[in-house]
């Protein structure tokens, strides 16, 4: 137990180590993936006037500009004011053919068909971009696109991470939630709260329940021998989730120290911690029963049945060791842990009963199991017996009899949902400010509160019977309209999608570390705009695809080049290589292979074999590919998250790294890239179903293939130097395919799906090459 005099030396130490030292190491993780919230503002003192970013939004007047008859929306008129101060003009508009595939990888993820370009470029009515812009953003593959962005902020995954990286079968569920509110144009406002207080508002309701998976998503290891450290490294994940992911600011970095840049006190970090004080998860609440659920229990129940007589035998040899298998396996837990753990129930505090709820969460047979194999096998054991030795030997002979019937579990998917919970108690363990970010030195006792240097609102606080309402006071704040950073930081999100860099470069970071806002002006207003529009993100998106900064060329222009050569400005649209998942999901769309089921619980395509991994005595393989095909060419967003197994092809394209907040897609040009796309064989497959599709839609003339190839890929023709050097890559190349025959044989990789049998076979091989080719061209993997 601490003592009183060790607590006012640490109080001591404390006041020196805030005035005039140092404090530790600096903690990197912290300093990279979290940050801090913003709200009304104080007043400046004379001394020192509050960041940019935390004054508050203000409404801005459109500017005045030369060309007027340029702009198609306001926000056009802050960007050619910009453009014109550096005697530049706006670039023309792209082709209708451009644009309609530009818009659709923006705002689907995929390209679009041929007969979507066709009737765009052909449509003479005036509002022919309008029309085009609200079919994009009515589409269910909308919300898809729009939530892949935002589970890179949640750090979303399928499994916990860590050695163990245990399923977590049931999370898709928070994937749907984000899928759907994207879709139905929930509120912003309501969106955050939600994710952060949604068992509060709603308690009952699994729709908004499941909403909290945005903080369950924290990776976890379930083995920790330390679960008041544990406790501390969960809530420090949802903090700096919720920091960097909402408000773009970096209040991790002042978890181990007063922030070295921004004026962010670790009491201010802690007071954040506070917030979340007293909230666990239930990770096995059961779920509304609907199609998924009732094939969840039908497999489940085939499961149990064939295995019963194995899990009773196990059973029964842990049974008459239980008690002693659980004392053990409380035993192995650290001094604090188990100052929890073995404390009578009716003396449990708040701090007890996150500790007891975690660990029965973490306890399952396997855990007792543990104590056979300790008795077994350690000699000097007291329990040590020939009887314990037979006992473990049979327990391990009937697991390994347990893991044969591995194929006739359930394929995936749960009868249960993830969400956060409060234990059914108001109080919260209390929440300290820690010497160096140290869980084991606690200093000075903190409440829940906002950053002093942002923000003299105090928390009001309305606890219930059942929860300590602090969460959402803090949802509430942070989906405030008088909030400064919220708005500003999510409308800069969504200009970074479109434009490839947001209005603030570091869209994570609105501090003085951070970028500097290109054109403030602009995002004031859009931010304030965005608030008016009642926080719609459609109309946020509406706006944007429908300005004429967004409709612009991307040609190369010197003039720019030499005034502007990052770009800045955006007086020419810049390209951008397409993410993993828009790569892998075209081409899916382009061989006509799409399975366009939405939602559900996440699949297992293919992988290649030395990848499938494996787990330990008691897990189940780390990937085991879905019995069913049509699995095998959903979305991306379906894919199996796993941390410690990422899909190769999206990994190979700079997907989202699932063990931290993502708050930008990188984009590299490895030669792996190329290679993948080249020797993969499923890219190989869809490539030869691409081409069957383009011979069953262009007919026997290869001018007329090709053609129209480069209108799925593209959603353009080719140009008559194109098309020449595609004549000749298949003259030539049909004469590789012939000098490579072996005793007379040749392997042919041929179109497949075509209605007629292909009249030269060595002829249709060259053309699934080169298909496979322009698969792999700049012009399929850009959006320009």
């Amino acid at each position: 137990m601490r003592t009183t005099a060790r607590k006012a030396y640490l109080a001591l130490l404390l006041s020196v180590s805030m005035g005039t030292l140092a404090v530790a190491a600096e903690d990197k993780q912290a300093d990279s993936t979290a940050a801090a919230p913003a709200a009304a503002t104080k007043p400046a003192s004379s001394a020192s006037k509050p960041h940019w970013s935390w004054q508050p939004v203000q409404a801005q007047f459109v500017p005045i500009v030369k060309q007027k008859e340029w702009t198609r929306s306001p926000l056009d008129a802050f960007v050619i004011a910009k453009i014109e101060a550096k005697g530049l003009a706006p670039s023309p508009d792209a082709d209708r053919g451009t644009f309609i595939r530009r818009a659709t990888l923006d705002a689907w993820g995929v390209v679009p068909t041929p007969e979507q370009v066709d009737a765009f470029v052909k449509d003479p009515s005036p509002d022919a971009y309008e029309k085009l812009v609200d079919r994009l953003l009515a589409s269910p593959r909308y919300g898809e696109r729009q939530a892949r962005l935002w589970l890179d902020l949640a750090r979303y995954a399928d499994s916990s991470g860590f050695q163990n990286d245990s399923t977590r079968p049931n999370l898709f569920r928070y994937r749907d939630y984000v899928i759907k509110s994207f879709n139905e144009d929930k509120p912003y406002s309501r969106f955050i709260q939600e994710q952060i207080a949604g068992d509060e508002m709603a308690p009952g309701d699994q729709d908004i329940l499941v909403a909290t998976g945005f903080l369950a998503g924290y990776p976890d290891n379930s083995n920790s021998r330390d679960l008041v450290q544990r406790k501390y490294q969960i809530t420090t994940d949802m903090v700096d989730t919720v920091g960097q992911a909402i408000l773009g600011t970096t209040v991790g970095c002042a978890r181990c120290h007063n922030h070295k840049t921004d004026k962010f006190t670790q009491k201010d970090y802690f007071s954040l911690q506070a917030f979340f004080a007293n909230t666990a998860f239930q990770e096995k609440a059961p779920a509304k029963k609907g199609e998924q659920e009732i094939a969840y229990e039908k497999a489940q129940a085939i499961y149990d049945e064939v295995t019963k007589d194995i899990r009773d035998k196990q059973k029964a040899i842990i049974e008459p060791v239980r008690e002693a298998a659980l004392k053990y396996h409380k035993e192995r837990y650290l001094t604090d842990s188990r100052e929890s753990i073995f404390k009578p129930k009716d003396q449990w505090n708040a701090l007890d009963r996150w500790v007891n709820h975690r660990l029965e969460a973490v306890t399952d047979q396997n855990s007792l199991a543990a104590f056979l194999r300790y008795a077994s096998e350690d000699k000097s054991a007291p329990e040590h017996s020939p009887e314990i030795v037979k006992k473990w030997e049979e327990y391990q002979k009937l697991t390994q009899e347990l893991r044969k019937f591995a194929d006739k579990k359930p394929a995936r998917g749960a009868n249960t949902f993830t969400t956060a919970t409060e234990l059914d108690h108001a109080d919260s363990p209390p929440t300290y400010v820690y010497f160096g970010g140290n869980h084991e030195r606690p200093l000075e006792e903190v409440q829940p509160a906002f950053p002093e240097a942002i923000t003299a609102e105090a928390p009001d606080i309305k606890p219930t019977e059942k929860s300590s309402g602090r969460r959402t006071t803090l949802a509430n704040w942070l989906a405030s309209p008088t909030n400064p950073l919220t708005a500003r930081v999510f409308v800069n999100r969504i200009w970074n999608q479109y434009f490839g860099k947001g209005i603030v470069g570091t869209v994570s970071d609105f501090g003085k570390a951070g970028d500097k806002p290109i054109n403030q002006e602009l995002l004031d207003y859009l931010a304030v705009n965005f608030v008016k529009d009642g926080w719609s993100v459609k109309r946020l998106h509406r706006d944007i695809l429908l300005s004429a900064t967004y409709r612009q060329s991307s040609d190369y222009r010197e003039d720019v080049a030499k005034v502007d050569p990052e770009n800045k400005l955006l007086a020419v649209f810049p390209r951008k290589r397409l993410e993993a998942e828009q790569i892998r999901d075209s081409i899916l769309v382009a061989s006509g292979k799409l399975n366009e089921e939405i939602g559900g619980p996440s699949v297992y395509p293919p992988i290649p074999a030395n990848l499938t991994g494996g787990g330990n005595f008691n897990q189940d393989p780390a990937w085991t590919t879905s019995k069913d095909p049509k699995d095998y060419t959903r979305r991306s967003l379906y894919v199996f998250t796993r941390r410690s197994l990422p899909y190769p092809l999206l990994e190979t394209f700079d997907m989202a790294n699932a063990q931290q907040i993502h708050s930008k897609r990188d984009v590299t040009t490895t030669p792996l890239q190329a290679l993948t796309l080249y020797n993969s064989e499923i890219i190989l497959q869809w490539s030869q179903a691409l081409a069957g599709r383009v011979i069953n839609e262009a007919g026997p003339d290869e001018s007329a293939q090709i053609d129209r190839l480069y209108q799925i890929l593209f959603a353009r023709k080719p140009s008559d130097p194109e098309k020449d050097a595609l004549r000749g890559f298949l003259d030539e190349h049909q004469k590789t395919i012939a000098e490579k025959a072996q005793d007379g044989k040749l392997a042919l990789a041929i179109p497949v799906g075509a209605k007629t049998k292909p009249s030269d076979p060595l002829r249709a091989s060259a053309f699934v090459d080169l298909v496979h080719t322009v698969v792999n061209s700049n012009d399929f993997v850009y959006r320009f």
